[in-house]
């Protein structure tokens, strides 16, 4: 049971690290980016093409996963997403989709469509037996490195004048911009740190999720899954919603095989029943 709870922790922190940009763009910056997954296999594919073309270790290979990803979302943001900031939902979604095809025929044409395999360190191989409990090591290294992560992101979102002026930017952008707040500069900012993250999971997940071309899309689900869950109004909602999440599928699919893939499913479906503005997130 207790080894079920601590899988289920580790896989709800990889969410969350997957999907905490799409929660920002999405309830911070109001903008609806489906393409957030193409970032994560675009980490994903950057730590596999530097381990196994070029033998850097895993380690070294995620300071790039993150900033990759990061340096192209910047470029796309500059470029064409802040061109559709005040378009519609409808406007944003199809964008961001067209998108997620254009990766998908990139990545198939230039690396294949086979899975992309990468091989740990041995030190991150294997399981340890804690008081009773078997502990993998590797999912014991993504707690670790997702729980630094969430303590960074809420401190820089609470407690900094950056954070201050993001969410003044989002309440009120002209008055924002009347205070001398660089509102585009601040956007811009965070859509890079939102993409360099989703790829800092994507290099983190491909050992235990898989990456082949289809990533966006059979993860997309998952990402907007947290976000509606969690709510989409602070970090500590989609957190929350993430660990719940992770918890509830690796339960699900151990206890009950057969219906354990729906499980997922099944509590979006109850939390937008009875919560549909999400778990965590205030009533508007």
């Amino acid at each position: 049971m207790l080894t079920i709870l601590f899988d289920g922790v580790a896989y709800g922190m990889l969410l969350f690290v997957l999907a905490c940009g799409l929660a920002v763009t999405l309830g911070l910056m109001n903008f609806v980016n489906l393409a957030h997954g193409a970032f994560a296999m675009a980490g994903g594919y950057v730590t596999a093409v530097l381990m196994n073309r070029y033998g850097i270790p895993f380690l070294l290979t995620l300071p790039f996963a993150f900033l990759v990803p990061s340096l192209t979302g910047l470029v796309l943001e500059r470029t064409l997403y802040k061109r559709l900031y005040t378009r519609s939902h409808l406007d944003q979604v199809l964008f961001s989709i067209g998108l997620v095809f254009m990766a998908i025929a990139a990545i198939d044409y230039s690396m294949g469509s086979q899975q992309q395999l990468i091989q740990l360190p041995t030190w991150l191989l294997g399981r340890a037996d804690v008081l009773g409990i078997q502990i993998g090591r590797y999912r014991s290294f993504i707690i670790a490195v997702c729980g630094i992560l969430v303590v960074v992101l809420q401190f820089i979102l609470t407690k900094t004048r950056f954070g201050s002026r993001l969410r003044a930017a989002v309440d009120d952008r002209r008055v924002a911009c009347g205070l001398g707040i660089n509102v585009s500069m601040i956007f811009a900012v965070t859509f890079a740190v939102g993409s360099g993250l989703a790829g800092l999971g994507g290099a983190l997940g491909a050992e235990i999720l898989g990456l082949d071309p289809t990533f966006p899309l059979k993860f997309m689900i998952y990402f907007l899954i947290v976000a509606t869950v969690g709510g989409t109004t602070s970090i500590t909602g989609p957190f929350l919603a993430s660990l719940l999440l992770g918890i509830a599928d690796v339960a699900g699919k151990y206890y009950v095989p057969s219906f354990g893939a729906f499980v997922i499913y099944t509590l979006m479906i109850v939390v937008l029943v009875l919560r549909p503005q999400g778990l965590f997130a205030r009533a508007r």
